[in-house]
């Protein structure tokens, strides 16, 4: 045997102990990990349970945050430089009231005068200077606006950091550590889980024959593996008014500010899922949802047709054996400080519709998705990477089309309780300006307005 095989059987000889303790260790990491999981996250989901541990962490964020803050502004007001502070109410102060009062103002005369006057143009110049400066639309597509530092990156004190003691760093690097270190892993770890188990569970479900069994079976397999997924993102939710809760027969519609929305209300109660048949990884848990309970799922060439969704939406509610379905009648995320108009649809098929507000706290993790800038992989990577997500439910008494009362009307009656519940702006305008142009019928009512106080309001503005 040569010299350099001797050498290395003899470094072999005392490096295998080595090798054997490494994977001992490494076994032993894995089985503590598993458990802690087991006990303490996946049994209590499985029960519905709590152990109040996720409160606690709460308020311990709290607190650090106040402490936070309040060095950050001790170090400016050393430095006499001042902080930057989000505008919570707007840049600029509108004037509230009707066109014809705020024309009536620029004109500066007594009485109201029925024919063109020059300094009407005035009024719509100020008008859209205002809303240039301060846009109520456009903002309401991007994060909001905090007023403490909540030690993440996307927060409005980073514009700060020059104000941060040594201290404040290491609490800030500390925080990346046990964020992207520990938490992260974790949730990723419960986030498969949650998944799997969905798609395992309801494909095994599917089996069954239809009946009382299989969807007492589905039904506590969809709780269990959506309370999963909640626990994947540290979310503590507040449930309000359970007693208001959707019923068999029913429509659920809420304000929408995020994908998680879904989970966050079906972690508490089953609802029949609305959507777009998807490919890849989506589509392989639409299909196995769809096999333990009956989603309304849609085909690309099926969405455009109103009448087509209409009457497989009618057609579902009629069964009062069925779940409630989820709509959420926006059609695309806001930045959980407004409510915008809600597409007609969901409101035209006649049936009890259950209003549900949701509010997140921004302080722990914005939950808005910004879809125009943030791919889905992105914003989840976010969303597991914050520290929490904190929000507030609220069940609003069932509502009902009124006699007289068009589709129109309902869904906006629906859309201020939700904004008066959940303290949010109740807008008029079309979530799909995130993307498309102002549509004519909004100018045009401008336009039919302004011809009012030209022919007066005693006569059909029509003429003009």
């Amino acid at each position: 045997m040569s010299e350099g095989s001797r050498v290395s059987t003899a470094m072999e000889s005392y490096l295998f102990p080595f090798d054997g303790l490494i994977c001992m260790l490494l076994g032993i990491s894995f089985t503590v990990w598993f458990t802690l999981l087991l006990v303490f996250i996946i049994v209590p989901a499985v029960f519905g349970v709590s152990f109040g541990i996720r409160r606690l962490y709460m308020n311990s964020l709290l607190k650090i945050f106040e402490w936070a803050t309040l060095r950050m502004e001790r170090g400016a007001k050393e430095k006499n430089q001042q902080l930057y502070k989000p505008y919570s109410n707007g840049i600029i102060t509108k004037e509230q009231g009707s066109l014809e009062q705020e024309i009536q103002e620029v004109r500066r005369v007594g009485g109201a005068e029925a024919e063109f006057d020059m300094s009407d143009i005035l009024f719509f110049c100020r008008r859209g200077v205002e809303s240039i400066v301060d846009d109520e639309v456009t903002k309401r597509f991007s994060a909001e606006e905090i007023e403490s530092w909540n030690l993440l990156t996307r927060s409005n004190y980073n514009y700060n950091f020059q104000n941060i003691s040594t201290r404040l760093t290491t609490l800030w690097g500390l925080g990346v550590l046990i964020r992207y270190g520990v938490l992260l892993p974790l949730r990723v770890t419960l986030a498969f889980t949650g998944v799997g188990l969905l798609v395992v569970l309801t494909s095994l479900i599917g089996l069954l024959p239809n009946g009382r069994m299989k969807n007492f079976l589905s039904e506590n397999a969809h709780l269990m593996c959506y309370r999963i997924c909640v626990r994947a993102l540290t979310a503590i939710i507040t449930y309000h008014d359970s007693e208001n809760k959707p019923k068999n027969g029913g429509i659920c519609v809420a304000n929408h500010t995020s994908p998680i929305d879904v989970i966050i209300l079906a972690s508490d109660g089953c609802y029949a899922m609305v959507g777009q048949v998807h490919g890849g990884l989506m589509g392989m848990i639409q299909r196995a949802m769809v096999k333990a309970c009956p989603h309304v799922w849609f085909e690309r060439s099926e969405v455009k047709d109103r009448h087509l969704v209409a009457k497989r939406l009618s057609d579902h509610v009629a069964d009062k054996s069925k779940l409630p379905i989820l709509i959420f009648p926006e059609g695309t995320c806001i930045n959980n400080t407004s409510v915008m108009m809600f597409k007609k649809g969901s409101f035209e098929i006649g049936c009890t519709v259950y209003p549900v507000a949701i509010k997140y706290d921004p302080r722990f993790g914005d939950a808005f998705w910004n879809s125009s800038k943030f791919g889905m992989v992105n914003y989840l990577l976010h969303m597991m990477s914050s520290w929490a997500i904190v929000c507030s439910v609220w069940y609003l008494p069932p509502m009902s089309r009124e006699e007289g009362e068009d589709a129109v009307q309902f869904a906006n009656r629906v859309k201020a309780a939700i904004a008066r519940k959940g303290g949010l702006a109740d807008l008029l305008w079309d979530g799909g300006l995130k993307r498309e142009k102002v549509k004519d019928v909004f100018k045009e009512e401008q336009q039919k307005l302004y011809s009012k106080v030209l022919v007066g309001n005693g006569e059909d503005c029509s003429r003009s």
